[in-house]
């Protein structure tokens, strides 16, 4: 269960220097003029400046060289997987730098300055359009109604939270996730939101990204480098509710109260995670030694990286492209199997393709994704891999709605899949008041300020239509929620109640801390969960859903006990912290 893909794919040298810390070419290597000669590439060719990750064997040094050598400029160094940024305006960059001794692989982060106006938010289909008046899932509806004792004021419509067992009454008897650290490796977090502030740890979050004006609009700083205590897209604060929004009578709960979050912030306003900053935020969730790591996104530009022509059964494929998806699959598994091996669970959403990841074949219409309008439709092998979530030691989620049943978007496959849990869906309980209403999705926290940029809020902080809450206390005191649905949605629940995992089973670190090795808290996430069978007949049909068949039905393999629509079952935290 624990590593879907037998064999390691990075080589020896990603692993290779484990004992610095993330840092900059400045703070580990000697002054520019203390490194070897650089000699100019010869005719360097002007081109618009871009920005590369350079994979490098030997010291820092001398890989800063290479990189002068081929008209580029290092910006930052991640040492323990042998790694750097570069910019270059050298059109020849990658040939020459790939040339040079010392260089394992080079290939683009993303381009500088590719303009795209009205381009379409990376995670917008997460945020149904429509949604008319009424609730879904248990106890759920379009306004508070009350709560029960213990209760949050919004815990009425959480039904994720109830299906789960993550609630006062069961699971958070036993368990809060006190002394736990959750990273949360999205889009920032605002630590502003009422809900979040006194989980939040500012000291240890970081933000690798910076922000391109062209699809991430203005800088909100002079530096384009935002604080680690915000998020202007919205994305990560409503992951980090649903992993630990506080026990406070305030809003909503999360699965894990009491845990620490971390922002450990690879993912763009716009929604991109690109490959140097993602790499870069997991070596640090590894040093820093957080337990637990969120990851809802696949890492852009592949939806999935293939290794080989052969693997390309339709489209085509140039030398340059097949040399980037390499660079990618070796660079992030070296970087989560560091992570791994530093005692940090790594859970992902496996995406909302409505894909058999399991089948021989994948179609990809979406990459490359970036720069944008570049995608070219292939059909690849099932051995070109998604990336975080098909990596080996990474805990892989589907979606369910409130019905419990895989909801149509979520991608699936035996073997591929570890767990499942709620994430929402709009057009689930067919033939009911609250079929395709928002409280069939996950309510959680976001920012007050992404609400109103992006319409969900007027500008007095209002909710514009029933997606999303407004809640305010006695004081005056107001936070927002918003509904979205995706398997971004669930990665996060199961996240929480692996921090619930490595509150009860875990041992003493000292200054309050737990930890609990990776595999031991996927086994008992694993063994604890709730079996859900396939559908009669072995096909769940989401014809009444008004979807088309031939796109979105899943055949269903496997037994009751491990299948490929919801792995070892739906996550259940209140059997997880019992021990199973």
């Amino acid at each position: 269960m624990w590593s879907r893909r037998a064999g390691r794919i990075s080589s020896p040298r990603t692993i290779a220097v484990l004992a610095a810390a993330v840092t900059t070419v400045v703070a580990t290597a000697p002054a520019a003029s203390a490194a070897p000669a650089a000699t100019a590439a010869p005719a360097a060719e002007q081109g618009p400046t871009a920005e590369y990750v350079v994979a490098f064997t030997g010291s820092p040094e001398a890989a800063t060289a290479a990189v002068q050598a081929a008209g580029g400029s290092v910006a930052d160094v991640t040492e323990e997987v042998g790694v750097a940024l570069v910019t270059s305006d050298n059109a020849r960059f990658l040939g020459d730098v790939r040339a040079s001794g010392g260089i394992a692989g080079a290939a683009r982060n993303h381009a500088v300055g590719t303009s795209h106006p009205g381009m379409p938010h990376r995670f917008a289909d997460e945020r149904p359009p429509g949604a008319h008046p009424g609730g879904g899932g248990p106890g759920s509806g379009g306004g508070p109604s009350g709560h029960g004792p213990g209760e949050e004021p919004l815990a009425d419509l959480q039904w994720d939270m109830e299906m789960i067992g993550a609630t006062p009454d069961a699971a958070q008897r036993r368990a809060t996730g006190k002394g736990v650290d959750v990273g949360i490796m999205d889009t920032g977090i605002d630590a502003t939101h009422p809900d979040l502030a006194r989980n939040f740890d500012a000291a240890r979050s970081r933000n690798f990204t910076t922000d391109m004006p062209d699809i991430d609009g203005p800088c909100e700083v002079p530096s384009c480098v935002d604080p680690a205590d915000v998020d202007g897209d919205g994305h990560g604060t409503h992951v980090a509710g649903i992993v630990a929004a506080d026990d406070n009578g305030f809003g909503i709960g999360g699965v894990a109260p009491d845990a620490t979050l971390v922002n450990v912030r690879a993912g763009q306003d716009s929604g991109y995670f690109f490959l140097y900053e993602t790499v870069a935020a997991l070596v640090y969730s590894a040093e820093i030694r957080l337990d637990v790591v969120n990851m809802s996104f696949y890492t852009d530009p592949w939806l999935y990286n293939c290794t080989s022509r052969d693997e390309y059964l339709e489209g085509t494929v140039t030398d340059e492209e097949l040399a980037e998806q390499r660079l990618v699959r070796e660079l992030l598994t070296g970087a989560l199997d560091y992570a791994s091996g530093r005692g940090v669970t790594l859970v992902s959403a496996a995406g909302n393709e409505h894909t058999d990841l399991a089948a021989p074949t994948r179609v990809d219409e979406m990459s490359p994704d970036y720069p944008p309008d570049a995608a070219s439709p292939r059909v690849v092998a099932n051995t070109c891999l998604n990336l975080p979530s098909e990596a080996p030691n990474v805990i892989s989620v589907s979606a369910v709605g409130p019905s419990t049943t895989k909801a149509d978007y979520s991608n699936y496959g035996l073997g591929d899949v570890e767990i499942a849990a709620p994430g929402g869906w709009y057009r689930d309980l067919v033939g009911t008041p609250a079929y395709m209403t928002a409280g069939n999705l996950i309510l959680s926290s976001y920012p007050l300020q992404a609400a109103i940029d992006q319409g969900l809020a007027d500008p007095g902080g209002q909710p514009v239509d029933d997606m999303s809450v407004r809640y305010c206390d006695a004081a005056g005191v107001c936070g927002f929620y918003t509904y979205l649905q995706g398997t971004s949605m669930a990665s996060p629940h199961v996240a929480g109640v692996a921090a619930l995992v490595i509150d009860e089973f875990g041992r003493p670190t000292g200054h309050g801390g737990r930890a609990l090795d990776p595999a031991v808290v996927a086994r008992v996430l694993a063994r604890s969960a709730a079996d859900h069978p396939c559908p009669a007949g072995g096909v769940e049909d989401y014809t009444d859903e008004g979807r088309d068949p031939a796109l979105f039905n899943a055949v269903c393999q496997g037994t009751t006990d491990v299948n490929g629509l919801y792995g070892e079952g739906i996550v259940d935290a209140a059997a997880a912290v019992r021990g199973w």
